[in-house]
């Protein structure tokens, strides 16, 4: 006899629609209060547009010893993790270069006024290699004049972090996906689950798209399809390149990666779409599984992406 087909719930938050999916129904009240403390905590610690977030805080106490909970150090460790496992393409300290760029808001009101003229900022490469971190005092300080933001990186750590507490919670199989970030813990389905790529990260689960199936670990999907916007100098978008300080000049539209974890993915997801045209060999030598989407709507697929269903 067949499994049942998995159990979901869907909310807004983050900007964006978070799912969680279960295999047995009963598993869904508890694995969704996961979920929803989640997203509460990492928009709470994490978030470039609320006032009373940590992140918050330290741009505004840039150059001073900031003491921060644990959530957002453990944030911070990923995201410098992720810097020094890319070189720097993947760089927490552009949130001043986001802001110069247009995005200085939550994404529904960027759109309200599109066409505005935006600035170049000259970001400093490498700033991330000067955020100090103690743990033992839980403090952290960031240079003066920097700006933090975790986009990179911080939606994908609650996905991961999600779906291993939703799954021993629940003792059931789990995943979840917020936006394009998506991570699955505990025994899968027979065959994997079932996680469709896409360019819009809203559509329903699984998304409108290749279907993959994935047992284990991450996948996530980076690109200027959806968190993009009208400049009086062309099309912008949230993707920095660290080097000029300005929305990358990509030959992608998106790309999709599986690896051992969200964050794992998400890291070379963007930094691929950073890398342009280099980016296929980057992903090859690492043996990073990923689907890349050119503008013209052409794919190519490197280090064994999943056969598509």
């Amino acid at each position: 006899m067949s499994e049942p087909a998995p159990t979901s719930a869907a909310l807004r938050a983050l900007g964006t629609t978070a799912r969680v999916a279960v295999r047995r129904p009963e598993s869904l009240p508890q694995a969704r209060a996961v979920l929803e403390a989640e997203l509460e905590a990492v928009d709470r610690a994490c978030s470039r547009f609320r006032d009373d977030s940590e992140l918050v805080n330290l741009n505004r106490a840039a150059g001073e010893d900031v003491a921060i909970s644990s959530y957002i150090l453990a944030a911070l460790e990923v995201a410098l993790m992720a810097a020094a496992a890319t070189d720097g393409t993947v760089d927490p300290t552009l949130g001043k270069a986001l802001r110069l760029a247009g995005y200085d808001r939550t994404f529904s009101l960027v759109l309200l006024r599109n066409g505005r003229l935006f600035h170049v900022s000259s970001a400093p490469g490498g700033a991330w290699q000067r955020i100090e971190l103690d743990r033992e005092r839980r403090t952290a300080r960031i240079p003066d004049g920097v700006e933090l933001d975790l986009g990179a990186t911080a939606k994908a750590l609650a996905a991961d972090r999600t779906a291993r507490a939703a799954a021993e919670a629940t003792d059931d199989g789990v995943i979840v996906s917020l936006g394009g970030d998506v991570a699955v813990a505990g025994d899968p389905p027979e065959g994997g689950w079932s996680v469709g790529v896409a360019d819009d990260h809203a559509a329903p689960f699984p998304e409108n798209g290749p279907a993959v199936g994935i047992r284990s670990g991450g996948l996530a999907t980076s690109g200027t399809c959806v968190r993009s916007w009208t400049t009086a100098t062309g099309r912008a978008h949230h993707i920095i390149d660290p080097r000029k300080g300005t929305p990358a000049d990509t030959p992608w539209r998106t790309v999709s990666v599986v690896a051992a974890s969200c964050v794992d993915a998400n890291t070379a997801s963007t930094a691929a779409m950073v890398l342009g045209d280099d980016a296929p060999d980057w992903l090859d030598q690492r043996r990073l599984p990923a689907r890349l989407v050119r503008n013209d709507g052409s794919v190519m697929c490197v280090a064994d992406w999943p056969i598509e269903a």
